[in-house]
């Protein structure tokens, strides 16, 4: 044929230009399509494709970090969190538990720049052949986890279309793992990676899980501890060494595996390691390890109001929060605690015997008193709730054995396993005492021990500053430094006779007669500092009718205590319930030369980065006089130098008496013996102490023990002792301070101690009695009682 006759196509070689020239478009627009595509997203342009992390996010990234507590001498004794995590520095993290997660997890880390293509590709495939394999890199994982990429608040329109959803939330994971590696070197990366990611059992990041799992730390973990580790990112559950241990070993042998096929360690070795058992030292840290848990209650309650008036949150910030807690004393403060109570509910198992503690005025057992406390309790509620009121159902729960575990002080554990109903349970704790103790520093108001309680796992009401009970005779003070700031002086007398006072209360009129405390009255005229350190009530009373009432709760107020006080005539004696708390705070005002310190418990925060972001100062304000101040100092002392003080318990503790160390202090014993206390001073601290029952209604039955100095004072005792013993903490022997002001008020006087000559025939009752001689007795030189 003919060049002529050949048909008039085009040649195949255009044909092929044309078509390449049209792939080539179609990339061209395809590429513009995705960059625009993933500029829409990273802006999310009108509101479609939900927010992405900002770049403000990108370089401060915000982790939920757990705030930490710390004594004064810096330990740490507590954490608060939602998500238990502690940050780690990469150079404390083991170079082997680093290898073991790259070669498991994404061995092409160092090669890729956020997003690895190879394995996007190997995705693809599996897909196609029906196997479901993850292709996303340790930086796009850090992603998700860092900023929550997948969650409501990150939706946008197009976030609740199934399928697309999915395609936007992996394309901002992309997106912010290339951000992430322009921003943080490799090594950056892995170190947030490794503090944010979750192992389970409450442990984020892997600090708290090197604790939790193996009880070490992340540059200490063994090569076969961290393949357990680095195993259990897979799925924690699943894979948990605790709860899972033969999928934990398995997936173990897994990463052991990978890392000899990429020569991290050798397969002789990875078969000598796959060939060992799991050993775990396993813990699960919570809110209520370490000491002083009482205490993080209260410090708790008070940085969260901080952090809701300054934008910040307890839970997620990381701060670091300093306190003036001794981690020294308060240990000293804890054994103390229970060494007494050890001692003192055996004494009261015995005092009881078979009977049960809950008794009326008439020492007559209480009907229907567990059946009544059981109804005031959650769990009842729960059971209400549970079987919708049916009362037989109700019942029968109630009264079913089942296995428990029961705080005991029989053993150093503190806990014991018994078969017993929530009814049995509930009498078995009815009948267990509990205690308080609260120490300060009178001068500075640092609080520098808190115990709460008992045991806060089983007891986790605070007996410090929530806890509110009558405070007996320990409110006396508030009666002698409102009559000494009025003008009266430690040596006025007084007779010590039966009394009745009448008084108008809400429009009704009402008579009061008070007792002593051994229910007899001497007669003799006593000074007002052998009333109040032998602690005899007719003389209180008289002198708070004499100076009002009113004006001793007016002064109970202004010294510190914030509770709500009925002033009526007994107020001197302990008649409205105050906490140990505003107890202690209040007698500081008397060693701290009148001023009134605010007992304070936190010094300075941090954020976490280490930066000071607020330092608490004390709140100081003059109430007394310096002059009042003093006296009252000397008035306390009366307990241990008056004849007959009360406080003369002390005498059985190595307190330095030989060496001149001075202490004073006040005890008290409400109706009954519900409650004991005991406040004790030293020229360096303040401490209180109470005992009692869970209810008013569970007490001793006898003077000789129930008092408050036979309950309370021995914690005191046994406290102090141990605190001399310990030169190392600062705390020595020695006098009160000297007055910093001339006294011009008598305090250097005689007591009488009477010896009566009566008419049995003439006189009914010791309130006529009147002394008609006696042996002088000088204050300033106390009765030799040392053993």
């Amino acid at each position: 044929m003919s060049e002529q006759e050949q048909p008039n196509n085009p040649k195949p070689s255009k044909k092929f230009a044309r078509l390449v020239n049209w792939l080539w478009r179609f990339f061209a627009l395809g590429l513009i399509g995705f960059l625009v595509y993933l500029f829409l997203v990273d802006i999310n342009f009108l509101f479609l494709f939900g927010a992405s992390p900002s770049l403000e996010k990108l370089e401060n990234p915000k982790t939920e970090l757990a705030s930490e507590l710390y004594t004064e001498d810096g330990k740490l004794i507590g954490k608060y969190f939602r998500e238990n995590r502690s940050p780690v520095k990469y150079e404390k993290i083991s170079p082997m538990l680093i290898k073991a997660l790259v070669a498991t997890e994404d061995v092409r880390f160092y090669n890729h720049s956020g997003i690895d293509p190879e394995a996007m590709l190997g995705v693809i495939v599996a897909l196609a052949s029906g196997e479901n394999r993850g292709g996303s890199t340790l930086t796009q994982q850090l992603a998700k986890n860092l900023y929550k990429i997948r969650t409501e608040k990150s939706k946008g329109v197009l976030g609740y279309i199934p399928g697309v959803s999915t395609l936007i939330n992996k394309t901002k994971e992309w997106i912010t793992a290339v951000k992430l590696e322009q921003n943080y070197s490799k090594q950056e990366i892995l170190t947030m990676y490794l503090n944010t990611v979750d192992f389970g059992s409450n442990s984020f990041g892997i600090k708290v899980a090197a604790k939790t799992f193996f009880g070490t730390s992340p540059d200490s973990l063994k090569t076969e501890e961290a393949a357990v580790l680095v195993g259990l990112l897979k799925a924690p559950t699943s894979y948990s060494p605790r709860f899972n241990p033969e999928n934990s070993l398995r997936r173990r042998n897994v990463v052991l595996a990978q890392m000899a096929k990429y020569r991290v360690i050798t397969p002789k070795m990875a078969d000598s390691l796959s060939a060992l058992p799991l050993v775990l030292k396993y813990k699960v840290e919570n809110h209520y390890d370490g000491p002083a848990t009482y205490f993080r209650g209260a410090v708790s309650e008070y940085v969260k109001k901080w952090c809701a008036e300054n934008g910040y949150d307890l839970y997620r910030d990381g701060l670091k929060i300093y306190t003036t807690i001794d981690s020294r004393l308060q240990t000293l403060a804890e054994q103390a605690v229970e060494k007494r109570m050890r001692d003192l509910q055996k004494k009261f198992k015995r005092h009881w015997g078979d009977k049960n503690p809950w008794v009326d005025d008439k020492d007559k057992e209480i009907p229907g008193f567990l059946e009544a406390s059981m109804k005031r309790t959650e769990y009842y509620k729960a059971l209400k709730k549970r079987f919708n009121n049916n009362q037989a159902q109700i019942d029968a729960e109630l009264n079913r054995p089942r296995q428990m575990k029961v705080f005991t002080w029989d053993n150093d554990s503190l806990e014991k396993t018994m078969v017993m109903s929530p009814m049995d349970s509930l009498a078995y704790y009815k009948k267990i005492l509990r205690a308080g103790m609260v120490t300060m520093d009178p001068h500075s108001g640092q609080i520098k021990a808190w115990v709460g309680g008992i045991n806060f796992k089983y007891f986790k009401y605070d007996h410090v500053k929530q806890a509110k009970r009558q405070p007996g005779s320990t409110f006396k003070p508030f009666v002698y430094v409102t009559a000494i700031d009025k003008g009266y002086a430690p040596c006025d007398r007084m007779q010590d006779k039966r009394i009745t006072i009448n008084y108008m209360e809400n429009g009704e009129a009402k008579s009061w007669s008070p007792h002593n405390a051994d229910y007899h009255f001497s007669g003799a005229n006593i000074t007002l500092r052998h009333a109040m350190g032998k602690s005899i009530n007719s003389v209180t009373a008289q002198l708070t009718e004499k100076v009002g009432w009113e004006t001793v709760a007016e002064y109970a107020h202004k010294l510190g205590i914030k509770s709500k006080l009925l002033a009526v005539p007994s107020i001197g004696l302990g008649s409205s319930d105050v906490s140990l708390f505003e107890l202690v705070g209040a007698y500081g005002t008397f060693m701290n030369n009148g001023f009134r310190t605010e007992p304070m418990f936190v010094t300075r925060i941090e954020d976490r980065n280490g930066n000071v972001i607020h330092t608490f100062m004390p709140k100081q304000k003059k109430v007394i006089s310096s002059e009042t101040a003093w006296l009252m100092t000397y008035m306390l002392k009366g307990g241990m130098e008056e004849q007959g003080g009360t406080s003369q318990a002390l005498w059985e503790y190595d307190l330095g008496w030989r060496k001149g160390n001075e202490v004073g202090g006040k005890t008290g014993t409400t109706s009954n013996h519900s409650d004991g206390w005991y406040v004790g001073v030293t020229k360096d601290l303040i401490t209180g102490v109470w005992v009692g029952g869970d209810d008013r209604s569970i007490h001793f039955r006898t003077s000789s023990m129930g008092e408050g100095s036979k309950t309370a004072l021995p914690v005191f005792g046994i406290f102090m002792e141990n605190v001399y013993k310990n030169p190392d903490l600062g705390y020595k022997f020695g006098r009160f301070p000297k007055p910093t002001v001339k006294i011009r008020k008598k305090y250097m006087c005689q007591s009488f101690i009477p010896k009566p000559k009566v008419d049995s025939l003439q006189l009914k009752d010791a309130q006529d009695m009147v002394p008609e001689g006696g042996e002088p007795v000088n204050e300033e030189s106390p009765p030799v009682l040392v053993p």
